[in-house]
């Protein structure tokens, strides 16, 4: 009897438990997206040395390679990881050796992959500390996306970044930038690449485009939005780089720079003029948004 009665008490327990996390994952509902560029998929390329595109036609996912691993930054939506994984095999890397995980943003277009790819690899998950709570619940938070349904599979970061702390894996060295607004911990990178006998100096930028219809003054839950943007758009504008990149390929025109089947070309990334028009059109919609206020 002692024997049924711990057998029965067993099954409970497990079908208790296998339906708390079954309610879990049903609160995680990816938005819908009518723009077919984020889930479309884009031949993966060498963009400079050691730098990779592995991302979706506009989501752009950045493979940084190593002798000891790999950096990957951005993971698209959820749909995206058999993308990456297989945008990497034809590059001739393995999923598998990603050690570090980051990201420039806490929305789910850039965050959609993030835990199923961290789950497959066992990688560091590393991200802005203004950003830790968004994904630590899924999204839920976030001031403008946020509400009782996560839009992605929450997850625990491994290590928390201030601005300029380092990232480093092997010889590569990455200086993490605080650029608040778009997200509360929206963030850009900074690293040099070595190509040949040539440096570069590399910007992954996250443009501080904004995303909410509402006031700035209503967004209670985020009272120092319109100081951040204007500190992140302060800020940008004073970035020396040799070739910048974006959270999004159409921010810094990628399909013109490198159409699918294009020759190995970095210096077709050299734009300091096209990032300088990107700040500037993002300035004006700053200031057109306070004087609407």
């Amino acid at each position: 009897m002692r024997f049924f009665f711990s057998l029965k008490y067993f099954f409970i327990t497990f079908f208790l438990l296998l339906s708390q996390f079954l309610a879990h994952a049903q609160k995680v509902v990816e938005p819908l997206t009518d723009n077919p560029d984020w889930t479309a998929a884009y031949q993966p390329f060498q963009i400079v040395g050691n730098l990779y595109y592995v991302g979706t036609r506009d989501l752009a996912c950045y493979l940084i390679t190593t002798p000891v691993g790999h950096i990957l930054i951005n993971t698209g939506l959820a749909s995206s990881a058999p993308l990456i994984k297989a945008n990497m095999a034809i590059l001739g890397f393995k999923l598998s050796d990603i050690k570090i995980l980051l990201t420039t943003q806490a929305h789910f277009d850039h965050m959609g992959a993030m835990a199923t790819i961290k789950k497959q690899t066992s990688a560091q998950f590393m991200v802005d500390a203004a950003d830790s709570s968004v994904v630590a619940d899924g999204g839920k938070s976030d001031y403008d996306t946020g509400g009782s349904i996560s839009t992605y599979i929450p997850l625990s970061p491994s290590r928390i970044l201030h601005n300029n702390d380092t990232i480093k894996l092997g010889d590569t060295r990455l200086i993490m930038l605080h650029h608040p607004g778009h997200t509360k911990g929206s963030c850009s990178y900074m690293l040099q690449v070595i190509d040949k006998d040539k440096i570069f100096k590399i910007l992954i930028a996250n443009m501080p485009t904004i995303v909410t219809d509402k006031k700035f003054a209503e967004i209670t839950t985020y009272p120092t939005i319109a100081a951040d943007y204007a500190y992140t758009l302060a800020t940008m504008k004073n970035l020396q780089f040799d070739i910048w990149l974006a959270s999004h390929a159409s921010q810094f025109k990628l399909h013109q720079k490198h159409p699918p089947n294009g020759a190995y070309n970095p210096n077709a990334f050299i734009d300091q003029q096209g990032y300088k028009q990107q700040i500037s059109d993002l300035q004006d919609a700053f200031i057109k948004k306070l004087k609407q206020e």
